[in-house]
């Protein structure tokens, strides 16, 4: 008899698995596109998701539920967001146009020859670079950035509502995609059980101990910038929240310039002002509201969260700022699968039977 190198079944199986990999890679390759409202969909249902209960027993439909769910966070997200958006493009646009009016006119020479302590080190930067030109070339790509985040605008707005069309559908069968994760995880209940939580916990510690603090560490800089009279508050103010996302850096980076732009106009109590703000409240913010709003949630060391923000944002864009964390901590649970589980394959054997003749 001839011996047969493959069965059968080996066949069928490895053919399944080609099928199987080909498919997979196929609907990654589709679904890339809606990766960025997917995601925001995805944390915005778990973020919402005890509303979307409570509307349920109130209703007594998932579906009249869902619908209350989408224009609630709607109101929550898209108002604030139209008005910032608007305000923001005209302050950026004459903010821009001031800086480089003020660097032009050269009046910036004069009020640091009236500083002694600023004097020297700005004329030493003048002497390597030519500070007016580099202001306006700054300015001129900035107004460039603008006008294409203008252009822009009609795809974020297909695009914010692609996120409320799949948050609605993530809302209302959230019971049906859990199982449906649970069903086509190799991972068994108790792991499951393990993981899942682990992804809400990172999903709620993003949101809450990076954007909402962020957000509330811009607001309360951009006020003390408009209390002060500094130009473009809310620009600034959006600036420091984006930087205040980003672990190691922070809304310092902002304000201790403005600091300085004060004291060469002369206004130091202004300054200090800023200073004091900036040290005893922007900067104590974050440790007073993230223990209230995480508490240990994150268990996150400041350099592997700093790497999962940060490569996050670069691989994924803004999607990354929840998709880098998360990928990072399903990634330790199932780290912790293997050490508390051992190896899950199979053992050889170390006298394999010969293949059958």
């Amino acid at each position: 008899m001839t011996r047969r190198l493959i069965s059968r079944d080996a066949l069928t199986a490895a053919l399944l698995a080609l099928l199987t990999a080909a498919g997979l890679y196929l609907c990654g390759r589709m679904a890339l596109p809606f990766l960025t409202p997917l995601v925001w969909a995805t944390a915005l249902a778990v973020i919402f998701a005890p509303m979307q209960q409570r509307l349920e027993r109130m209703l007594g439909s998932a579906n009249r539920a869902a619908l209350a769910s989408v224009f609630v966070i709607g109101l929550l997200v898209v108002a604030p967001a139209a008005f910032v958006g608007q305000q923001l493009a005209v302050q950026a646009m004459v903010g821009a146009a001031r800086v480089e009016a003020e660097a032009a006119s050269g009046q910036w020479r004069q009020r640091l020859a009236e500083q002694p302590l600023l004097a020297r080190p700005a004329a030493a930067i003048e002497a390597r670079i030519d500070l007016a030109q580099t202001v306006k070339l700054l300015t001129d790509r900035f107004g460039n950035a603008a006008g294409a985040m203008a252009r822009g605008s009609a795809v974020q707005i297909i695009g914010l509502g692609l996120v409320f069309y799949l948050l609605f559908f993530l809302l209302r069968d959230r019971t049906m995609v859990l199982s449906a994760v649970r069903r086509l995880t190799p991972l068994g209940p108790r792991d499951m059980d393990t993981m899942l939580p682990r992804i809400d916990d990172c999903i709620h510690a993003t949101v809450y101990g990076t954007l909402a603090v962020a957000s509330v560490q811009g607001l309360l800089g951009g006020l003390m910038f408009w209390a002060l009279g500094l130009p473009a508050p809310l620009l600034w103010g959006v600036v420091m929240m984006v930087l205040a996302i980003v672990p190691v850096l922070g809304a310092f980076v902002v304000w201790i310039p403005a600091a300085l732009f004060l004291v060469v106009e002369n206004r130091w109590a202004a300054a200090l002002v800023l200073v004091l703000w900036g040290v005893l409240v922007v900067g104590t913010i974050d440790n007073l509201l993230r223990p209230m709003l995480v508490g240990a949630r994150l268990k996150l060391h400041t350099v592997p969260a700093f790497i999962a923000i940060v490569g996050g944002l670069l691989v994924f864009g803004s999607a990354g700022l929840i998709l880098g964390p998360v990928i990072l901590s399903v990634t330790l649970a199932l780290l912790d699968v293997w050490a508390r589980n051992g190896n899950p394959l199979p053992a050889a054997s170390p006298h394999p039977e010969p293949p059958p003749r």
